[in-house]
């Protein structure tokens, strides 16, 4: 027996066949999305940099930080300077002051008298102030200043001695650049010369030594201030 085999249908045949199915589901809306109307990925903000703070019209932002020049003090208190009217000023309370002593040599109360200096006396300007010859005279307080101060600190200190010897002393000197009418620069020296006369003592010695020192450029103000208020007597015996 002859089997009959099936014939199968032309290319052509199958191609329209493939085209109708194709057809068919294009129109029951089974599309395949475009490239142009396919969702795209959400980009986010990545790295961003801190948010910056507007400022009104008109500022600047500084670059840095004001810098002043403070004076050279050389550790001492900045007094008040040189005053168009000295009044009397208020002296430590009575026996709140001792003195010290370096032999027969006195030193202040540290405490009541550290030292203090006139502002407006610099390393800049000796050769118009303490070195001009006559300065000292037009810097100094008046005695109806000085007289009743020189009474309140010889109480403060507890001295009883004769006031004709015992001098109202600027522990840092006028002709040194120290202030002409503050407490902490006044007290009530006593004479260490055994036949004083006078208000005279070893320590106004030392004081001529150390002006003509810093006016001949042998040795700086503030360094000469400092060595005479921490010790007259240490001063004394290193600068001659």
């Amino acid at each position: 027996m002859t089997r009959t085999r099936p014939r199968r249908r032309p290319v052509a045949s199958r191609v329209v066949a493939s085209l109708a199915v194709v057809v068919l589901t294009a129109a029951c809306g089974s599309t395949v999305p475009s490239a142009s109307s396919r969702p795209t990925a959400r980009v986010g903000p990545g790295t961003t940099t801190a948010p910056t703070t507007s400022r009104p019209p008109g500022t600047t932002v500084p670059t840095s930080a004001p810098t002043t020049t403070p004076p050279a003090t050389g550790g001492l208190q900045v007094g008040p300077g040189t005053q168009s009217a000295y009044s009397v000023e208020s002296q430590p309370a009575p026996g709140s002051c001792h003195y010290r002593w370096d032999g027969s040599d006195p030193l202040p109360d540290p405490s009541c008298t550290p030292g203090a200096i006139n502002p407006q006396v610099t390393q800049a300007d000796i050769a118009t102030t303490i070195c001009s010859s006559g300065w000292t005279s037009t810097v100094r307080p008046p005695e109806s200043v000085t007289s009743p101060e020189k009474v309140a600190s010889a109480a403060a200190y507890g001295y009883t001695g004769p006031f004709s010897t015992a001098e109202y002393d600027h522990l840092v000197p006028l002709e040194l650049g120290g202030d002409p009418n503050d407490p902490a620069n006044l007290w009530v020296e006593p004479n260490d010369r055994p036949d004083a006369t006078s208000t005279y003592n070893s320590k106004d010695d030392l004081e001529d030594r150390l002006r003509q020192l810093v006016c001949s450029g042998s040795l700086d103000l503030a360094t000469a201030q400092q060595a005479i208020a921490a010790d007259w007597v240490t001063a004394a015996a290193r600068y001659g």
